[in-house]
């Protein structure tokens, strides 16, 4: 069924050769619009993705009417919270930063300040064996732990892992884009957020204490993801939706260039920016001390 729903996002794309038919008179050339219609079959798989996709856009909209201009920004807000990376270990960065160059995604204002982590070898590659094998990568199943103090106040542990389909597709099994996911309140008005945990490894329940450096998790490939990594975001409020994200400010890290790590992502590296020197960024190898 997933080769079918895949087959159908790509072929959807030859409704654009109806657009001949406002150039020539020709009756056959009007049915190629109807190849829109196979964009239906995602919507009906697994319709609350699309839900929460329109859930975000609206979120958008009741962030910019609270904040105004006013927006977190990386030069101006300081939470009260220090946090740690959420791992032991070295692991890179491979979606995230604090400008418009590097953010994980700046236009979705509650993962604007998000990170992606992985684990990469010194050729770039994130797992060894066979790629459609989350256990093959070597992030997976590894201790995820609390970034700081705090309340588990949201758990979600009901999915499995996606099927990892290469070239950074991505392919939701979950009707949630977190998949398994861990939200902790560190501070009032400071969420962190911990997605695509793997199925069946969340050790805590919302009410719980946690302490900064807990064992909360393992690594997994839940929800919306190309393959196994961790996302970890800092949010202003409970809602994935209408939270603002907040710039998150690490304690008593490390952080350089990550060997190799064009071969994973081809995407250019801006410079080292006098803000980015505060924070970490996308293409960088990060440890706690």
């Amino acid at each position: 069924m997933r080769r079918f729903v895949r087959f159908c996002e790509k072929v959807q794309y030859l409704g654009l050769l109806g657009l001949l038919s406002m150039i020539f008179d020709n009756k056959l050339l009007n049915l190629l619009w109807l190849f829109w219609l196979f964009g239906l079959i995602p919507i009906f798989y697994n319709p609350a993705i699309y839900l929460q996709a329109l859930k975000q856009l609206g979120g958008m909209l009741i962030v910019l009417l609270r904040y105004g201009s006013r927006i977190p920004s990386a030069e101006h807000y300081n939470g009260s919270v220090k946090y740690s990376l959420p791992f032991h270990g070295t692991w890179a960065v491979v979606n995230g930063g604090v400008d418009k160059a590097t953010s994980h995604s700046w236009g979705i204002l509650t993962q604007r300040y998000a990170y992606d982590f992985l684990i990469l070898d010194e050729k770039g590659r994130s797992f060894s064996g066979n790629h459609t094998n989350p256990e093959d990568y070597y992030c997976y199943g590894k201790e995820i732990l609390a970034p700081a103090d705090g309340e588990v106040v949201e758990v979600k542990d009901k999915y499995p892992d996606s099927v990892i389909l290469g070239k950074g597709q991505a392919d939701c099994a979950a009707k949630d884009i977190r998949g398994n996911y861990i939200l902790i309140r560190h501070a009032d008005k400071e969420y962190g957020l911990l997605a695509h945990l793997k199925p069946g490894s969340i050790r805590v329940k919302a009410g719980d204490i946690v302490k900064r450096g807990q064992h909360i998790a393992d690594c997994g490939n839940s929800g919306n993801t190309s393959e196994p990594h961790l996302h970890f975001h800092v949010q202003d409020g409970r809602s994935l939706f209408t939270s603002a994200g907040l710039p998150i400010q690490f304690t008593d890290i490390t952080a350089h260039p990550a060997p190799g790590y064009a071969a994973f992502d081809a995407r250019p590296i801006p410079p080292v920016s006098a803000l980015n020197k505060e924070f970490i960024m996308r293409g960088q190898n990060v440890s706690n001390i």
